[in-house]
């Protein structure tokens, strides 16, 4: 009875490595990259408008002020209304240990989508002379990132194709085929414009330089990992 058992599951396990041999499949494992560069046309900036001082209803109120100036100035830039928001609103305690006197912080954060780069230094200007004293980001953007993506994909598939049929052309009677599995392997990459620093009160200042952007060039990559068949 054992020996029967034995010979059953012997069996049986030549049998399972017989079908697992049958399945394998020749193939080719190769990596693939796609860049397409492009100068953005639009940014994402966020600003904001913080006041410090002892009474709260005080500190909110000058806020406020300061708020209303830098958002009728933005009006006069005739900016689309959808592309003006306010993020957040805060009024926050702070005590100070080594002087042991409480104070208050009012802020206010907005995010401006400018489509026209060209409005750039004009908008930076006036935002910080109506009131703005914090520029927390500058998010270079693309209005063409969705054609960008899609040809960086092809792009990246292009190069696969390409190393594999580099690898097997040395290889007698084999050619690629089909692909058999892709993976992609890109991650979603924001890139950040090269800006230079600028002091506020430099910033409002008609004498200083208006050019304080360095664009460049966005990066967008693309990057699969292809299996294809050798036929």
């Amino acid at each position: 009875m054992k020996k029967s058992l034995l010979i059953l599951i012997t069996l049986f396990a030549t049998m399972v490595e017989a079908q697992e041999h049958q399945k394998q499949i020749p193939q080719i494992v190769v990596n693939g990259e796609g860049k397409i560069k492009v100068t953005p046309d639009q940014a994402s900036i966020t600003i904001a408008i913080e006041t410090k001082g002892t009474k709260a209803i005080d500190v909110k109120k000058e806020n406020d002020i300061s708020v209303e100036k830098v958002i009728q100035f933005i009006k006069k830039m005739k900016l689309p209304k959808e592309d003006v928001l306010t993020q957040r609103v805060q009024l926050n305690p702070n005590y100070d240990y080594d002087k042991k006197k409480h104070s208050y912080i009012a802020n206010q954060t907005i995010v401006i989508n400018l489509k026209d780069l060209a409005k750039y230094d004009e908008l930076m200007e006036g935002i910080v002379d109506a009131g703005a004293n914090r520029i927390d980001n500058v998010e270079f953007k693309s209005s063409k990132i969705n054609q960008i993506q899609s040809d960086a994909r092809k792009a990246a598939m292009k190069d696969a194709m390409k190393k594999a049929e580099d690898y097997v052309s040395v290889l007698n009677g084999q050619k690629v085929g089909k692909a058999l599995l892709i993976n992609d392997n890109s991650q979603t990459y924001f890139p950040q414009p090269m800006f230079k620093a600028a002091n506020m009160s430099v910033m409002a200042d008609d004498s200083a330089p208006r050019e304080t952007l360095a664009i460049g060039e966005m990066e967008v990559l693309c990057n699969v990992q292809v299996s294809f068949i050798l036929e």
